[in-house]
């Protein structure tokens, strides 16, 4: 459900309702409700279908009420991290810039982050992310292990996981 309630399709659904009421009223002769209804409405509908054309979806986070209660047991910049990419984007993939400071980005087929969960190992917490490979290899990701360890925030631990098929791994900051 939550997928359908985008800032893009909210726009389109109020702007499409109301040219909708605009051309209708025309078609009944209430001029004073077709003229602003019409032409507030046909700019709003295209906006949302312009919005609509470069929307990026949210980032799944698994257990929300566990991120939200542990909230002062992580670094802040983690905290503002995952409050970024569990957000509507418009244009800009998640982690976009980031990556591309890291050299971990290809404009052809970029990675992409698939989800994010605040975890639990050997006594460590931990935010694991898992990110779709694409064109940057996981030997790349891996020469940037310590350079990872210090961008998001300084003094972290890192960990990779890959997966059998190896298109997909997790990376794991451990705070």
């Amino acid at each position: 459900m939550k997928k359908y309630l985008s800032p893009g399709n909210l726009i389109i659904t109020i702007g499409g309702i109301l040219a909708f009421i605009g051309l209708t009223a025309y078609f009944t002769d209430s001029v004073n409700l077709s003229v602003p209804t019409f032409f507030y409405g046909v700019p709003i509908f295209l906006i949302g279908l312009a919005l609509k054309t470069t929307e990026i979806p949210p980032v799944k986070l698994f257990d929300v009420e566990n991120f939200k209660n542990n909230r002062f047991n992580r670094p802040k910049e983690l905290t503002a991290l995952v409050n970024d990419v569990t957000r509507w984007r418009y244009g800009t993939a998640h982690l976009e810039s980031s990556l591309e400071a890291l050299n971990l980005w290809s404009e052809e087929n970029p990675p992409q982050l698939k989800e994010v969960e605040e975890i639990t190992k050997e006594d460590k917490n931990g935010l694991r992310m898992r990110f779709e490979l694409n064109a940057v290899p996981y030997e790349k990701w891996i020469q940037k292990q310590e350079r990872l360890n210090r961008f998001f925030v300084k003094g972290l631990e890192s960990e990779f996981i890959i997966d059998d098929n190896k298109k997909e791994f997790d990376f794991i900051l451990f705070y």
